[in-house]
């Protein structure tokens, strides 16, 4: 009776191993995308030809300049692999949003802005930095802290110039007149001009808030904020900033307009200054020639005082999807494209400033006044670090200033209620 259990006991053992290797086998599969089926791919990432594909995202203006690196990349790594690189037009700010919608199926390498990186290494959708030390040695300090989350670098440092600053037309304007808000709005209104910021955005509309003494930031939970941008005391209160916006709103010499908008109005001549970024500092130039300026952005009128307008600073990198099918070779390619010799090809063909070291020291970064304009703004910046809440608030309560307040809400009711918006719990 006794070798009789002991057969059972062995059968049942064999057939769970058997269960279990098939569930084993399932699961690896779904895991790393492998179809056997029609010999379409043999193992992750690689075609049954030992191609390995690899998708980046990014914008269509980058294009032309990241063609030269995977160029060079494959060169680098000629009989090692053959590659077929993809890359899928993708809005830089969107990366977040897209990429947690489906992780699975989302790129293989992808740019993120600095703010989107606690977001992005909750969710558990980057892979860590293998050379990490090798990384944080080539890469200016607040580069690498913005890269990194509890001392772990997730993502590749590649510019260290994601902040804004004033474009301005050298026909219309004096050196005084760029000092202050004032100044350049009655050059503008004299030339029958515009000047132009996006109300819309609440990146844009700090620049009102950081240099009058009120405070804003993040809580320690990463998620919700604090913010007395309603305040009723001290030197400068909240409806003292509303009511220098709705002064600026009704000035003939600006206009809200969002990014694009500006970059068609600076086109078409109707624009001759206006907040913005490095991004749009190629067609700034094409545009202007020799009479694009860039400078750090001006004081403004508030409470009587003349304040200076603040920004937030902040830092782009490259990341890797964690579920990425053939992660190896998407940490080598992000790597390359961020080195020192492709942040240098980024600031010569599209005038992005350099996170790495030896590339920032290049005379070359001189000769950019977008650049420059950025570095001068940095001392009146922070680096962005702001829970969700905040930006829907800072939209609407944008819109309301743009608008002149048309439906002549009470301003301190009108202050009140962003700051409880932007201090409402979310989700991250």
């Amino acid at each position: 009776m006794k070798k009789k259990i002991q057969a059972v006991i062995a059968i049942i053992m064999v057939l769970c191993m058997n269960l279990c290797g098939c569930g084993n086998a399932a699961q690896t599969t779904a895991d790393t995308g492998s179809t056997a089926q029609n010999g379409e791919t043999t193992e992750s990432g690689t075609t049954d030809d030992g191609v390995v594909q690899l998708t980046v995202w990014a914008e269509e203006a980058n294009w032309d300049v990241l063609n030269q690196m995977i160029e060079s990349f494959k060169q680098e790594h000629a009989g090692e692999a053959e590659f077929e690189i993809t890359l899928v037009q993708n809005a830089d700010a969107e990366t977040k949003n897209v990429l947690l919608s489906d992780i699975y199926n989302g790129a293989d390498i992808f740019p993120i802005p600095d703010d989107q990186m606690t977001s992005l290494v909750a969710a558990g959708a980057l892979a860590p930095v293998p050379n990490a030390e090798e990384v944080k040695a080539a890469n200016m300090e607040d580069a690498v802290a913005a890269a990194s989350i509890d001392d772990v670098l997730y993502a590749y440092p590649m510019t260290a110039d994601n902040g804004y600053f004033m474009y301005y037309d050298k026909r219309y304007f004096t050196e005084e007149d760029l000092q202050t808000l004032d100044g350049m709005l009655a050059a503008a209104e004299a030339a029958g001009k515009k000047i132009t910021m996006d109300w819309s955005s609440g990146w844009y509309l700090y620049a009102f808030f950081g240099g009058t003494g009120l405070e804003f930031g993040i809580n320690e939970d990463g998620v919700t904020n604090h913010c007395n941008w309603n305040s009723t005391d001290g030197a400068i209160k909240g409806t003292d900033i509303a009511e220098a916006m709705l002064a600026i709103s009704a000035h003939p010499g600006f206009a809200n307009m969002t990014d694009a908008d500006f970059m068609a109005g600076v086109q078409d001549g109707s624009v001759i200054a206006g907040i913005s970024g490095v991004w749009n500092e190629v067609e700034v130039r094409k545009a202007w020639g020799s009479n694009y300026g860039a400078v750090k952005l001006p004081t403004y009128t508030c409470a009587g005082k003349q304040v200076q307008m603040s920004s937030f600073k902040g830092y782009k990198m490259m990341g890797v999807n964690y579920y990425s099918e053939h992660k190896d070779w998407a940490l080598k390619l992000a790597d390359w494209f961020t080195n020192e010799q492709n942040q240098a090809l980024r600031l010569a063909e599209r005038s992005q400033g350099p996170s790495n070291k030896n590339a920032a020291a290049s005379d070359a970064l001189n000769e950019v006044p977008a650049i420059q304009a950025v570095i001068a703004q940095s001392e009146y910046g922070v680096l962005q670090r702001v829970g969700n809440s905040y930006w829907e608030a800072m939209t609407e309560f944008g819109g309301i200033m743009a608008s002149g307040n048309s439906s002549g809400r009470d301003l301190q009711e009108i202050m009140d209620a962003t700051v409880t918006e932007i201090t409402a719990s979310t989700v991250q």
